[in-house]
């Protein structure tokens, strides 16, 4: 049951809408030098248009995991790429290519290890915990390799899901034979 409790704060309907489905996000920097980070910039648009509560577990921690990846490498020189590390376990590193997520519950990441093997960590959302780390780039690529912007990109670029979309493309196809 909601707690609600009398306070000289007045608020609009929709502020108090937001206040329920709108994520919240709090970093407390040690000192000023602190470069922006994920919790202290505003959430894209295209990350806003559906609630939490519409969200699984899986979509909201993987769009935050892109945010925190593109904040990341922006701060890298371009001697370094963004690259994962694993506690416990002789897992060692992974260089990050390709971040997923297979709802409600899965986030998968993608890439190859130090010795260029193929590698892919598959998470429970309950289990994830991401180390991002500052790895030498690969020394047969002239530029860093920049997966953050990539990922960003396609955040932006999000279509509603495919299973929406095939539904109602199948329901028009019906409607116009049944008409013909």
């Amino acid at each position: 049951m909601a707690r609600f409790t009398m306070t000289d704060e007045i608020k609009s309907s929709v502020e108090v809408v937001e206040g329920t489905v709108l994520p919240r996000a709090r970093v407390a920097p040690c000192s000023d030098r602190l470069p922006p980070t994920v919790e202290m910039q505003p959430l894209p648009a295209s990350i806003t248009h559906e609630t939490v509560e519409e969200k699984s577990p899986a979509q909201w921690a993987y769009e935050r995991l892109i945010l925190y990846i593109k904040n990341f490498e922006d701060r890298l020189d371009n001697k370094h790429e963004v690259a994962m590390g694993f506690a416990g376990g002789a897992a060692g590193v992974l260089r990050i290519e390709g971040i997923g997520y297979f709802a409600p519950d899965i986030v998968t990441f993608y890439g190859k290890d130090e010795e260029d093997s193929r590698m892919q960590l598959i998470q429970h959302v309950a289990q994830l915990n991401v180390v991002l780390l500052a790895m030498p780039k690969a020394s047969e690529v002239e530029e860093p390799r920049r997966i953050g912007f990539r990922l960003v990109s396609e955040l932006s670029e999000k279509e509603a899901p495919k299973a929406k979309t095939k539904g109602a493309a199948t329901t028009k196809a019906k409607t116009k034979a049944a008409a013909k």
